[in-house]
């Protein structure tokens, strides 16, 4: 990267740009992560306790996870449930991505686009809290159902997980078009052509040619996806049921409700860990490298 930035910008502009990088990157990413661990191996302790006999580094935040059943669920939960709002984004963005970049015209791409992006321009909370009024017992979805005489009595979208699949892929979506529409329109589209004319039907072609392709977008998708539900607390906390918490939820309650900030950071760096591996399964998954993602 170096000698590329060196080509085109220069010695000095190049190691200035790289010497900025590598100052955020340090005070942005590795010592804020560093403090966190150390954090979570320590008590929580009385100010007065600080640098006492009690002080000192062990894994027993760690273990109150296993050893609590409760947020031990909560959190298998959330890696299924993450799982899950992945491969709803991927079901809905792959037809939405394929045909802005090999059907649309450019005019229509366009269009597609701008109305995609439009309501990204309001906060995330209000986006959420629009859904919260759509799914509402007696919100304009249950309204529109009981109109058409397609349900007999309103039904109750926020009670369970519902409401939180659909606000998460709502919120996501447009991390998940646009790696695979960057993706897709790199294809050649002879090779489509060729594969219709060789007698393949549309969803081989797509198995064969078209996924295959666009393995590193579909790949950068899943896991932003997945990082950004994992992480969320804004859309569980509004579309949520008392019975359906997450658990970025249950670190919330550790550091600003329980004020134990140390088994916070323990339950907030085993959950960075689960991203960590996720990530990674899907490299290997897919077969791709960073240097294939970060295309």
């Amino acid at each position: 990267m170096l000698r590329q930035l060196k080509a085109r910008f220069g010695g000095p502009v190049a190691m200035a740009i790289v010497g900025l990088l590598c100052i955020w990157l340090i005070a942005m990413v590795v010592l804020p992560q560093l403090q966190m661990i150390d954090y979570s191996l320590r008590p929580n302790l009385l100010p007065d306790e600080v640098g006492g006999p009690r002080d000192h580094w062990s894994l027993t935040n760690y273990a109150t996870l296993f050893d609590n059943r409760i947020h031990l669920a909560i959190f298998f939960k959330t890696l299924w449930s993450s799982v899950l709002v992945t491969v709803l984004t991927l079901l809905v963005s792959y037809p939405i991505a394929y045909y802005l970049a090999k059907i649309a015209t450019p005019g229509q791409a366009a269009l597609c686009l701008l109305l995609l992006i439009i309501p990204f321009w309001i906060n995330e909370i209000l986006r959420t809290f629009s859904w919260f009024i759509i799914l509402a017992f007696r919100g304009p979805l249950n309204e529109v159902l009981l109109t058409l005489g397609l349900i007999e009595r309103p039904v109750r979208f926020l009670n369970g997980d519902a409401g939180v699949l659909v606000g998460m892929v709502y919120a996501y979506i447009l991390f998940m078009i646009f790696p695979l529409y960057n993706a897709i329109e790199s294809l050649d589209g002879n090779q489509v052509r060729a594969a219709h004319d060789l007698g393949a039907g549309t969803v081989r072609t797509h198995w064969r040619i078209v996924i295959p392709h666009a393995k590193p977008g579909i790949a950068t998708g899943c896991i932003m996806t997945f990082m950004l539900a994992a992480g969320s607390y804004a859309v569980p906390a509004l579309l949520g049921s008392p019975g359906s918490r997450w658990f970025t939820q249950i670190i919330y309650n550790w550091f600003f409700e329980g004020g134990d900030w140390n088994q916070g950071a323990a339950y907030a760096f085993l959950l960075l860990v689960l991203c960590i591996g996720f990530m990674s399964l899907v490299m290997r998954l897919f077969k791709v490298g960073l240097a294939d993602i970060a295309k």
